[in-house]
């Protein structure tokens, strides 16, 4: 069943951290099925505090979603989104 991860971007702390964090970040999508649905494209919110991005991976299960997010690669990558912005992720289940 599709699944999608949801990252939202609520704020900056460090933006030489989040440059490194996309340099690095395609690198650790190799081999794992997944397509990018959305990524800091324009947007709203209509609901909740402001964002300052959205982002949205379909993977083709569960389990697919949680190998790429607990991947070594992407582990040692996230770091550095750890270091630069305060992020949500929420990996959600599709109909």
């Amino acid at each position: 069943m599709a699944t999608y991860i949801v990252f939202t971007r609520e704020s900056t702390r460090d933006a030489a951290e989040l440059k490194t964090y996309s340099q690095k970040v395609g690198e650790t999508l190799k081999g794992h099925p997944l397509t990018v649905l959305a990524a800091y494209g324009r947007q709203e919110v209509i609901e909740g505090p402001p964002v300052e991005g959205v982002v949205i991976l379909q993977f083709p299960s569960f389990e697919a979603a949680k190998a790429w997010y607990d991947s070594p690669a992407y582990r040692e990558v996230r770091e550095h989104r750890f270091r630069g912005a305060d992020y949500r992720a929420v990996i959600v289940e599709g109909l």
